[in-house]
């Protein structure tokens, strides 16, 4: 019994974390004219920050694909730079703004080759 107590206590201080993480990402990412991620509409032009989670390269019909995965705290969306093996500055744990449409393939939110701004 007593394992089983430690293992929920250790769950919910995870859960605990998540939670506390994702309002500071929130605090710092949203507001001031940008939209939460989570809120935004599709197929709109609007400016978002976040910060990037994971970075892949991996072809799209036969061109090559950097996509990073963008988070702010509220929700995710998947960015792509068509062409692209690299961009200097966009590393995992990097803060962007970023300005673009966001399109839904597949249950997934994408944003297409956005004008993008590195943040200190």
């Amino acid at each position: 019994m007593g394992h089983k107590s430690r293992l929920r206590r250790t769950i919910s201080r995870w859960a605990n974390a998540d939670e506390d993480y994702a309002r500071e990402m929130r605090a710092t990412y949203v507001g001031g004219g940008h939209v939460a991620i989570g809120e935004a509409p599709d197929r709109e032009l609007i400016e978002l920050r976040g910060t990037v989670r994971s970075i892949l390269v991996r072809p799209r019909g036969g061109v090559p694909a950097l996509e990073a995965e963008l988070y702010d705290g509220s929700g995710v969306v998947t960015i792509l730079w068509l062409g692209r093996r690299r961009i200097a500055g966009v590393d995992p744990g990097r803060s962007l703004t970023v300005r673009g449409r966001i399109g839904v393939h597949d249950g997934v939110r994408l944003m297409y080759n956005p004008r993008y701004e590195l943040m200190p």
